[in-house]
């Protein structure tokens, strides 16, 4: 496989402000994590890590095109398209008001070339119909887990063990690990796309969610349409999300990944 094989392009929610403190990066990166492309922007800028923004990670084993800030210092906004380094490159520069944050993007858009497959096509248009008709289960992939599953490995019952950026990729990985298994229940139950009373429902394309406290004619045509999705836990202390018979399942689930439970409720998270 090579990085050209998986091409993900990182869509903002908002237009650059033209004015401010920082720099909005687009950045392009070909086999290159993006960490490293972050530690290395930083020494462009002569900043620290840890000041530049950046809205998620995206794979290393790919060519992505994801967003950056810095802050607006030595450098001139007009000098930073064509700035970068070994695999990667800047191909966009704007005057920002403000550091970037985590999540803040409107979507990710996607192109995956698929070598060897050469299934029936009447099998490959009928699976491809399905995708467009019900979606598929939406699984934090391995990557959120770290090379061989090594951000799960001996988690410490007090999260003040973790170091560092340490912290943030563990507890990461625990609350993905515990809303896969729930999915996963979901999908073997054949619910996994239902609305059902109890769930919380998210808005297409949105991060706007309610809760479902009755199903109507409404509900389930908007579900069927795609427009609103069921959602799963992102554990934490304090209330859940979920009500009766999903909360019930979302419980009994993670009742069985109590050590990644504990150390989430221990980091005082909040369910989401």
């Amino acid at each position: 496989l090579e990085p050209e094989d998986f091409l993900v392009e990182e869509m903002l929610g908002f237009e650059p402000a033209g004015a401010g403190e920082h720099v909005l990066l687009k950045v392009r990166k070909r086999a290159a994590n993006t960490l490293w492309v972050a530690r290395e922007l930083a020494r462009l800028a002569g900043c620290r890590p840890v000041d530049v923004g950046y809205a998620g990670l995206k794979d290393r084993h790919a060519v992505a095109v994801q967003w950056f800030t810095v802050p607006r210092r030595g450098r001139a906004v007009a000098q930073w398209p064509g700035a970068g380094g070994e695999g990667f490159e800047v191909l966009e520069a704007h005057a920002h008001a403000r550091k970037l944050p985590r999540g803040a993007l409107a979507g990710n858009r996607f192109r995956i070339r698929v070598r060897g497959l050469e299934p029936p096509t009447e099998a490959l248009d009928a699976r491809l119909r399905a995708i467009r008709a019900r979606g598929v289960p939406n699984y934090f992939g391995p990557q959120r887990f770290g090379r061989h599953g090594s951000n799960l490995r001996d988690l410490p019952e007090d999260p003040g063990a973790l170091r560092g950026g340490e912290r943030g990729f563990v507890l990461s990985a625990a609350r993905s690990l515990v809303f896969n298994a729930v999915l996963a229940e979901r999908v073997r139950q054949g619910c996994w796309e239902a609305l059902q009373p109890g769930d919380r429902a998210i808005l297409d394309g949105r991060g706007s969610h309610f809760a479902v406290e009755a199903l109507d004619e409404t509900l389930r045509q908007r579900a069927a349409r795609l427009e609103i999705h069921p959602t799963g836990p992102l554990w934490g202390r304090g209330t859940p999300g979920a009500a009766g018979a999903v909360l019930e399942l979302e419980t009994r689930v993670a009742g069985g990944y109590s050590r990644a439970c504990a150390l989430i409720e221990a980091a005082a998270m909040d369910p989401q």
